[in-house]
């Protein structure tokens, strides 16, 4: 009707688009109870991250990817020998004959970040391909873990002694050398420790996978919904640090939602005053500010 104002068209959200409020509610309740199970399933807290992100990856797509992680590690040779024989097997399938590696380009996409969106696109970051490589090497029975060195994730095969490195985003190269101390050298501008040698739980891993998309929704305000889902999925790890209500806050308050955000503040504020009072003062100011706009 004339003088009448056109309905407002919803903001524009790019794929993958969030799953649904009851889809969401489903996908945290599993998430946080195999974050607490006695041995949390890697490949499956990374889907379900990715359930979170992309409201189409139904239960059918997480078996899907399940059976397709199955179905490479039925391609791999029945034990090929030793640590250095499984990390070239590994790079021959997995680099070699499907192509899974990375480029700088994968670091501004989201589905880099998402086991079921590496899966199918075979293309990732080099923590994401480093899934795929522990996820095939671990059904097939190879000594794999994951490696969290600053700046750059890799795997591992094999004890201290006789560990063998590779490096997925390339390919699966085996590294060699100093290699390892090129990667981190070029990352940080400190030597290599020992300590950053040492396998990775899969919670690491996974804190570690949700660290990358909070830093990819923070560079990114229109997609201040990534960065709550993730820092929420974040809180739901048995151990995280106090920080996250901040953060969790202050994304609560940028998207307009001022009342939780000031109860997010409060809380934090609570949490930390013991240890710091100058942060929980400010954090009491500043849930003060979020409930004055409201007026």
């Amino acid at each position: 009707m004339e003088g009448q104002e056109p309905a407002r068209r919803p903001p524009y959200v790019p794929p993958p688009y969030p799953a649904p409020p009851a889809r969401s509610a489903e996908v945290r309740r599993r998430f946080a109870e195999e974050a607490r199970s006695e041995r949390p399933d890697l490949s499956a807290l990374c889907l379900l991250i990715g359930a979170e992100a992309d409201g189409t990856l139904d239960e059918a797509g997480i078996d899907a990817a399940q059976l397709e992680l199955d179905r490479l590690a039925g391609e791999l040779p029945y034990r090929p020998g030793g640590p250095l024989a499984w990390a070239r097997a590994l790079s021959r399938l997995l680099g070699g004959r499907y192509g899974f590696s990375g480029a700088a380009g994968d670091y501004e996409r989201l589905q880099s970040s998402l086991l079921h969106e590496v899966l199918r696109r075979r293309r990732g970051l080099p923590i994401l391909l480093s899934v795929v490589w522990l996820e095939v090497a671990r059904r097939a029975g190879a000594p794999v873990y994951g490696v969290a060195l600053p700046g750059h994730f890799v795997v591992g095969f094999g004890p201290a002694g006789e560990q063998v490195l590779a490096d997925p985003f390339d390919g699966g190269r085996v590294l060699t050398g100093t290699d390892a101390e090129t990667l981190v050298v070029g990352a940080t501008g400190a030597p290599l420790e020992p300590s950053m040698l040492v396998p990775a739980e899969p919670l690491q891993v996974v804190q570690r996978i949700l660290n990358n998309v909070r830093a990819w929704a923070a560079a990114r305000p229109e997609r201040s919904d990534v960065g709550l889902w993730a820092v929420e999925l974040a809180l739901l790890l048995p151990s995280h640090p106090a920080r996250l209500r901040y953060e969790r806050a202050q994304l609560l308050v940028q998207r307009g939602e001022f009342v939780a955000g000031a109860e997010e503040l409060d809380a934090y504020a609570h949490l930390v005053e013991v240890v710091d009072e100058a942060a929980a003062r400010q954090a009491r100011q500043q849930a003060n500010t979020a409930r004055a706009m409201l007026n």
